[in-house]
């Protein structure tokens, strides 16, 4: 198992994100129109740290609660497990809100720190990353980091904790073949120069990578994912999906693997989520895949002349 280094912690070259374990606001149901519980996703959480894939990717708003509170009933009594779960700023908060929810997310989760601890979106970076501070003195946050903020957010943020001799640790932000900008934007070029692990999140975008959906078998309707990849969409990524397919037959792979080992092969840890035994052995086989630089161009050539981009309401324009 290939692993990065994170400071001073190695975690694997994927982790495996929990957005659509539960059910409830911004939970499975809602997002991708399933409701996995625990006893459905037992198996795949053993067969993932089975794997070495022990990195887990949650926040307090997937399900309002209900992922974190599934991930929970899985890790208690391990010393194997690493968490990574965040806090969403919104305006109308006051100043405790951050403390007050970490405390409740590692009250449900059953654990005294989180290993990676997020600052969800960019809303007042300099109130809410000075928040940090105080937690990562405490040892409650091991590594901090920033998802969905642009470049000067992100250096603002880590401006901010190095003044107090601290320091961010990672950025997660949207990435995949069909939306890279922040690549475009300098924000992984920033990261690796500065000691910064980029996170990729919906590298799969939400599944419609996998080869498993086209304009004949679309997401199911009136879930987000179903609104963002609608028929007209798929039509237009149909000789991406090919290719896809087509390299993926030269790794003997499936075209997941390939849109996974693409963001591996940038320099980008994707987080790829799991309700399926069959994802995880999708991630194993990925992290194993060596693209060449003629597929790696091949690729963004066949992803640029879709003119698809595929940004959520929830994200700003990184450029």
């Amino acid at each position: 198992m290939r692993t990065v280094q994170l400071k001073n912690t190695n975690i694997p070259s994927i982790a495996l994100g929990t957005w659509s374990w539960g059910t409830g606001a911004n939970g499975g149901d809602a997002v991708f129109g399933n409701a996995l519980m625990s006893e459905d996703l037992k198996p795949i959480f053993d067969a993932a740290m089975d794997a070495g894939l022990n990195l887990w990717d949650t926040a307090a708003v997937y399900g309002m609660g209900a992922s974190e509170a599934i991930l929970a009933t899985f890790i208690q009594g391990r010393d194997d497990v690493l968490i990574s779960t965040k806090f969403t700023p919104r305006i109308e908060q006051s100043d405790h809100a951050l403390e007050e929810s970490i405390g409740e997310s590692l009250q449900r989760l059953g654990t005294e720190h989180a290993d990676i601890y997020w600052i969800h979106n960019p809303k007042d970076v300099q109130r809410w990353t000075r928040q940090l501070v105080p937690l990562m003195k405490s040892g409650k946050i091991k590594h901090a980091g920033v998802s969905n903020h642009n470049l000067d957010e992100i250096k603002l943020a880590a401006d901010i904790l190095a003044q107090e001799g601290l320091q961010l640790s990672a950025v997660q932000n949207h990435y995949s073949l069909l939306y890279r900008a922040s690549e475009e934007a300098g924000i992984i070029e920033y990261c690796n120069a500065n000691d910064l692990i980029f996170f990729s999140y919906m590298v799969l975008e939400q599944g419609a990578l996998t080869g498993k959906y086209n304009a004949q078998n679309l997401f199911k309707e009136g879930t987000r994912r179903g609104d963002a990849f609608h028929k007209e969409v798929f039509v237009k990524i149909e000789d991406l999906l090919e290719l896809l397919r087509e390299i993926g037959s030269r790794h003997q792979v499936n075209p997941a693997e390939i849109a996974i080992a693409w963001a591996i092969a940038k320099g980008t840890v994707p987080i790829i989520g799991v309700t399926k035994l069959s994802h995880v052995a999708s991630a194993v086989s990925a992290i194993d895949v060596r693209l060449t630089n003629n597929e790696i161009e091949e690729l963004e050539r066949a992803a640029k002349s879709t003119n698809v981009e595929i940004r959520g309401s929830w994200e700003n324009n990184m450029i």
